[in-house]
């Protein structure tokens, strides 16, 4: 659902793009553009419609750091900013953004499988975040694959559902990575939302007393104390994220202290989308701190991904 929804969105940017350019050639006509042929004269117009869908891309983006910095924790010292580093951020934040929205969700990841005699350590569930799909995680599959680990990124759908509505598409993609790959564990990647469907299928093993067969889970950029800035998002799942919403308080309260051994939280103190960005800390988790990274950025950070495949790999060798 959430490709299809993508494939609309951008078409409806570039039906945007050719109206601002239509638009712009009947309300702004230079004398230096009769010098130009008619194929450069559409292209010039088109070029600044294209500029102008990026800039509202662009002043959105912004808009979430400002909004996360309005709601932020306290920065740490050691991962100050300075200009250019800030820079680097917000630029690196924007093209990991246009990336996966315009091109890695395009791409589901799907089951990725290695040869038996080739398969390296356990294999790895890849739980996607919110209003995403598993083609967020494209550049961690193809570092996986490289690193001879079979995986699989599943849709969590439908995109606004409960969290808890989500559980038994995460019990059945273990049960079906498991199957395919003859492996008694598999270990979970989760980003953002991804880490809290994560958490909650591992409250109802509890609950069910079933072995969760999970030897990790290591989440990336999980609210796990939410996020003020879940409030502008539309959805169930979005409200169970509010900042200490009843469902975060229900669902920390039924966690075991073992359960939380399990987890391995990776997270950014510039998170742009989880404020305050400490909510991502996890009390009785492997906790495991980053600066200058956006939220989208953190799949495919290069930082991050290699933190992430040492603690899959560190995982599968206990």
């Amino acid at each position: 659902m959430i490709k299809r929804l993508l494939i609309l969105l951008l078409v409806a940017q570039a039906a945007c793009m050719a109206l601002l350019a239509t638009g712009l050639y009947d309300w702004w006509r230079p004398a230096w553009e009769a010098q130009l042929s008619a194929p450069a004269t559409a292209l010039f117009y088109l070029a600044c419609g294209l500029l102008a869908v990026l800039l509202v891309r662009l002043l959105i983006s912004a808009n979430n750091f400002y909004l996360s910095w309005r709601a932020g924790s306290v920065t740490p010292p050691d991962h100050a900013l300075n200009l250019r580093s800030a820079a680097n951020l917000f630029w690196h934040e924007f093209h990991s953004s246009m990336l996966t929205s315009s091109y890695y969700m395009l791409r589901p990841v799907g089951m990725q499988l290695q040869p038996p005699d080739q398969q390296q350590d356990l294999p790895v569930l890849l739980i996607h975040g919110y209003a995403c799909n598993s083609g967020y995680w494209l550049p961690m599959s193809k570092l996986l694959k490289q690193a001879g680990i079979s995986h699989y990124g599943i849709d969590l759908e439908p995109p606004g559902a409960s969290i808890d509505d989500f559980v038994p598409q995460v019990q059945a993609a273990v049960a079906r990575l498991r199957r395919e790959t003859g492996s008694a564990q598999v270990i979970i990647l989760a980003h953002s939302m991804g880490g809290l469907v994560a958490r909650a299928y591992l409250r109802d093993c509890v609950r069910r007393h079933a072995d969760p067969a999970v030897a990790r889970v290591i989440t990336l950029g999980t609210p796990h104390h939410g996020t003020a800035l879940a409030s502008f998002g539309p959805g169930s799942n979005a409200a169970q994220m509010r900042r200490d919403s009843p469902w975060l308080d229900a669902l920390a309260a039924s966690e075991a202290n073992t359960q939380r051994m399990l987890f391995s939280s990776i997270y950014s103190v510039h998170d742009n989308i989880i404020a305050p960005q400490d909510s991502s800390d996890l009390p009785g988790a492997r906790n495991l701190v980053f600066g200058a990274i956006g939220h989208v950025a953190l799949g495919r950070h290069p930082d991050i991904m290699r933190c992430a495949l040492q603690e899959i790999t560190a995982a599968a060798s206990v």
